[in-house]
């Protein structure tokens, strides 16, 4: 009778233990194998292929703080700066692939290979989310002669190479699209390459460029005391933020190209930890604070699941690899 009375006592206890474990919450998720893992239990490091301060970096410390409220362990921000992106992308890509170490990823991920500039290819990262997103921009000093695209590509075409676009290095993101613009239209432009996109702005203010294919953001504050003005952008769709800016789809000109910014983890990084990181940072790009942060920036808000990213990442690197090969650009 002692006996079964020790075990009755017993397994009730193991029901209450259960029924409290199910109250608490848990970052345990089943693996292919059907074991449970507990992720994360520690400290997870996002590395920032580019130096402290600028956009990429700001971005990123603001994902991290947002992330704070859907993760048990915290995000610290580390950069790896260094052959424009290519020292922290193959960090990153070759870390070990366990869901401790994530890379901010951009759009320069899918033309540094084409330029010869590092031996990564596509596959060797796996998307978890994008975050962001912004299109080229054609945009000229406000007492430019041209008030239409149309009219700027037309003197393009009738003064070859006499049209002086600045860019934010050879190679870059913003030399590329203005070197698919030209592929698309047939102008040839002078190509001037400055040490980072914000150098270029002020060379156009100071008269020294006919034009910039920046994006945006890198132009807003410009655009909003009136010193330049924005013929098109190179996007699928007006952007929200300047309606009265047509496409260049609009006028014919079948392109829409520019910069994009998300997570990515090591190729073999475990599906079950990529869903728990995919989770988390869909919940953290809706809080207020990153959205401000995003918005105070200029930047374009684009998110896409770890599918969708990759997608892009496809693309892109496919389009590139297309046009550098084209454009003779291998460096």
């Amino acid at each position: 009778m002692r006996r079964k009375k020790v075990v009755g006592l017993m397994v009730a206890s193991a029901l209450v233990l259960g029924l409290a474990a199910c109250g608490e919450k848990s970052t345990e998720i089943g693996s292919a194998s059907g074991e449970e893992i507990d992720y994360p239990v520690k400290q997870i490091e996002l590395v920032v292929p580019f130096a402290p301060g600028g956009g990429t970096d700001t971005l990123a410390r603001a994902y991290a703080d947002a992330m704070k409220g859907h993760l048990p362990k915290p995000i610290g921000v580390i950069n790896k700066a260094g052959g424009a992106g290519a020292v922290g992308f193959t960090e990153g890509i070759n870390a070990k692939p366990d869901g401790y170490t994530a890379t901010l990823i951009t759009g320069d991920f899918a033309i540094l290979p084409h330029l010869g500039l590092a031996s990564f290819d596509k596959d060797d990262i796996k998307p978890v989310v994008q975050l962001n997103a912004d299109p080229s921009a054609v945009t000229v000093s406000a007492d430019a002669p041209w008030n239409t695209i149309e009219d700027f590509l037309k003197d393009a075409k009738d003064k070859s190479e006499s049209i002086r676009i600045g860019n934010a290095g050879s190679g870059s993101i913003w030399h590329l699209t203005a070197t698919a613009l030209e592929e698309e239209t047939g102008v040839k432009f002078s190509h001037i390459p400055y040490d980072g996109a914000a150098p270029a702005v002020t060379a156009l203010l100071g008269n020294h460029l006919e034009a910039v294919t920046v994006s945006p953001a890198e132009v807003s504050s410009h655009l909003a005391s009136g010193t330049v003005k924005m013929l098109a952008v190179m996007s699928d769709e007006r952007l929200e933020e300047y309606p009265d800016v047509p496409t260049l789809k609009e006028n014919g000109i079948d392109l829409s190209v520019g910069t994009w910014r998300g997570i990515g983890v090591p190729k073999d990084t475990p599906q079950e930890v990529v869903n728990i990181l995919k989770e988390a940072s869909e919940k953290a790009f809706k809080e207020e604070m990153f959205t401000n942060v995003i918005k105070k920036m200029n930047l374009g808000m684009d998110y896409k699941d770890d599918q969708g990213f990759k997608e892009v990442i496809d693309t892109d690197y496919e389009f590139y690899k297309q046009l550098i090969e084209k454009s003779n650009l291998k460096q």
